[in-house]
């Protein structure tokens, strides 16, 4: 079935992939359990926005330099002067947990007793100038009023001389310390060569004890999937797929991975996909790791995932972006269930 997709360049080669069109996501009998969603910047806005809207379908969530749950509430202008910086002050909380309320009566967000179960991870550098740290921490205490028990289920990391972006840990990735952002200025490709393995940290806690990560050469294949299959404004044509050898013929769980805002490949070619040191981690753990693609345009010059409702029609004075109506949550699940589906009979 993998042999039908073409995959990009070999792991640890860091060249843009083949011209090859991408093929169909390929349904793999991924697991329906231990499911997780972890994004940074825009992709924690909208990682937090996934696992809210369907917490029964994940057990894990991992938000880096991101802060609350709908934070932006549809407008840029919050998202802008609330959610990034504070200049406007610090959201309004409890006009979030009335959203909320609101979209759980109208069951276009999961139930509370579903999102109670959940475990989540938050991580922010202390020295990140393009999201405030404080609005990690205003994350954490939201998660706080809604986890069952969150002394065992929520974990908040906070790094004093980290910058903006995903840390690694070099060692665990095959690109040079040169080729990625200064730990604590940050930088495009927003990877950040800290010596900070915040994938495995986050990982371990989301799933528990983790065997040991494989290093700059994980076992399995990237490969390259056209995302024309779920239309949904802002998605980019092509998406990317890691695929450890045990998983091939089944039964692994899923972790979905989303960029921030210019970490797209047509912004850092394959950086994201490579380089956060996930791909290490599920090659010897048996997890599937899907990374979906926003693409750059009018409106949306950044290629951020929509977390302020640019997705949406533009009549709308409610988009609804961050609820299961979302068009982005909409087609981001749609990848999941494909994988989640049973292989085709051979």
């Amino acid at each position: 079935m993998l042999a039908a997709l073409p995959s990009a360049a070999p792991l640890a080669d860091t060249s843009a992939s083949t011209d090859t069109p991408p093929q169909p996501l390929p349904a793999l009998a991924a697991s329906g359990s231990d499911t997780s969603v972890l994004g940074v910047s825009s992709g924690g806005y909208m990682a937090t926005q996934l696992a809210v809207a369907w917490p029964e379908r994940f057990a894990g969530l991992g938000v880096l330099a991101a802060g609350p749950w709908s934070c932006a509430q549809g407008s840029l202008g919050l998202a802008l002067g609330q959610c990034m910086s504070t200049r406007r002050g610090m959201p309004d909380m409890q006009a979030l947990e009335q959203r909320l309320a609101d979209y759980r009566e109208r069951d276009l967000v999961g139930q509370a007793e579903a999102l109670e179960a959940l475990r989540v991870y938050v991580w922010h550098g202390g020295a990140d100038e393009v999201v405030e740290p404080r609005l990690g921490a205003a994350l954490t205490e939201q998660f706080r009023g809604w986890l069952g028990d969150p002394a065992s289920q929520l974990e908040f990391r906070q790094d004093a001389d980290v910058g903006h972006g995903w840390p690694v840990d070099t060692a665990l990735v095959a690109a040079e310390p040169a080729a990625l952002g200064d730990c604590r200025e940050g930088g495009a490709p927003h990877l950040l060569a800290c010596d900070l393995d915040i994938a495995g940290d986050a990982l371990a806690w989301l799933h528990g004890e983790q065997a040991p990560a494989a290093g700059d050469a994980p076992r399995g294949e990237l490969l390259r999937f056209d995302q024309g299959d779920f239309d949904a404004k802002g998605l980019a044509d092509t998406g990317y797929l890691f695929v450890p050898e045990e998983c091939a013929e089944g039964g692994c769980a899923v972790s979905m991975a989303l960029h921030g805002c210019s970490m797209g490949a047509e912004q850092i070619d394959e950086a994201f996909v490579r380089h956060t040191g996930l791909n290490a981690w599920a090659a010897e753990n048996r997890r599937i790791v899907l990374y979906p693609q926003a693409e750059t345009r009018l409106g949306n010059p950044q290629g951020c995932w929509d977390w302020w409702g640019y997705a949406e029609s533009t009549w709308q004075l409610d988009p609804m972006h961050d609820s299961r109506q979302g068009s982005q949550t909409r087609a981001l699940m749609a990848m999941l269930e494909r994988l989640q589906e049973d292989m085709p009979a051979r």
